[in-house]
C-alpha cells in the first residue's frame, strides 16, 4: 500500500513542473518564431529573395511541428482520449511537419550553392516563382507517406474506434506495414537530403579555396551550409525519440520510464526545434538588425 502511494506521487506531483518547464521555452520560441515572421512580412523587399522566403518557411514548419508537439504532450498529459481518426490525422500532419525541416534546409543549401558557384546565373535560376514550385515539390514529397498511411488506415482498419489510452502513433497505428513503411520514407529521406547537404558543402568549400574574389561571401555561405548540416543532425536526433520511445526498451520502473521518455522529449524534439531558426536568422546581419527592432518594440532603434 505505502509502495502505491510512493509511485502515484512520483507520477503525478511532477506533472506540473514538468509541464511548466516544458511549456515555457516552446511559448518563449512561438513568440520567437512569431516575430522574426512578422519581420519577413513587414520588410517585402526580403521577400523578394529566394533565401528569406525559404527561410521563412522554416519558421512556419518548424512553429508547426511546435503547436502539434504541444498539442499531443498536453493529449498525453490529461490522458485526453480521443477517436482513432482524430489522432491519425494529428500524428500525420506531425511527421509531415517533421520532414519538412530536412527538405527545407536542403533546398537552402542548394540556394546557397547557386549564389557561390553560379553567381551570374543566381537570380536567374532561385526566382520567387520557382522558389514557391520548389516549397510545394517538398510538400508534396513530405506528405507522400503520410497520405500512404492514411489511406492504409482508411482501407484496412476501423476508423472510428476510441483510442484506449492517450493519442501516439503506437496506440493507434498498430500494424507492422505503417512502421515498416515510415522507416523506410525516413531513411530515404535523410539519406537523399545528407547527400544534398554534403555536396553542396564540399562544392562551396572547393569554391572557397580557389575563389580571388568575393572571397568572405563564399566563406559564409560555406558556413551557413555547415550550419545547415548541424541542423540535419539536430532533425536527426528528433527522429530518434520516435524511435526509442516505441520499442519496449523500458525494462524499468514505469515511472521512472515516465521520467526517461520525458527528458528525451524535451532534448530530442523540443530544443532543437527551437534552436534552429533562432541560429540562422541571428546569423544574418540584414535580418538580425530587423529582428532586434521587433524583439524589442522598437527600444533599440529609439534609443540608438
Amino acid at each position: 500500500m505505502n509502495d502505491s502511494s510512493q509511485v502515484t506521487q512520483v507520477k503525478l506531483f511532477p506533472i506540473p513542473a514538468k509541464a511548466v518547464l516544458f511549456m515555457l521555452p516552446c511559448l518563449f520560441f512561438l513568440y520567437v518564431n512569431g516575430v522574426m515572421m512578422f519581420a519577413l512580412l513587414r520588410k517585402p523587399f526580403l521577400l523578394e529573395s529566394s533565401r528569406y522566403i525559404l527561410f521563412g518557411h522554416l519558421l512556419l514548419t518548424d512553429s508547426l511541428q511546435l503547436v502539434i508537439t504541444i498539442l499531443m504532450y498536453m493529449f498525453a498529459v490529461t490522458m485526453l482520449r480521443m477517436i482513432s481518426f482524430v489522432c491519425v490525422v494529428f500524428t500525420l500532419l506531425g511527421a509531415v511537419s517533421v520532414k519538412m525541416s530536412p527538405l527545407n534546409l536542403a533546398v537552402m543549401s542548394l540556394e546557397r550553392y547557386v549564389a557561390i558557384c553560379f553567381p551570374l546565373r543566381h537570380a536567374e535560376i532561385t526566382t520567387t516563382r520557382r522558389t514557391c514550385v520548389a516549397i510545394a515539390l517538398m510538400w508534396v514529397v513530405g506528405s507522400f507517406d503520410s497520405v500512404t498511411q492514411l489511406f492504409l488506415f482508411f482501407s484496412l482498419e476501423n476508423t472510428s474506434f476510441p483510442i484506449p489510452t492517450f493519442c501516439n502513433r503506437q496506440n493507434v497505428l498498430k500494424l507492422q506495414i505503417y512502421s515498416t513503411l515510415n522507416k523506410a520514407f525516413i531513411i530515404l529521406y535523410f539519406v537523399s537530403v545528407s547527400i544534398i547537404i554534403i555536396f553542396t558543402y564540399i562544392a562551396i568549400m572547393i569554391t572557397v579555396k580557389t575563389a580571388s574574389s568575393n572571397a568572405h561571401k563564399a566563406s559564409k555561405a560555406h558556413k551557413t551550409v555547415l550550419l545547415h548540416l548541424i541542423q540535419l543532425c539536430l532533425c536527426l536526433m528528433s527522429t530518434l525519440f520516435s524511435t526509442l520511445n516505441s520499442n519496449k526498451l523500458w525494462d524499468v520502473h514505469p515511472a521512472l520510464a515516465l521520467q526517461i521518455q520525458y527528458v528525451l522529449f524535451v532534448c530530442l524534439i523540443v530544443f532543437p526545434k527551437c534552436l534552429s531558426p533562432l541560429i540562422y536568422g541571428l546569423r544574418d546581419h540584414t535580418f538580425r538588425h530587423i529582428f532586434k527592432h521587433y524583439f524589442t518594440f522598437g527600444c533599440r532603434s529609439t534609443c540608438q
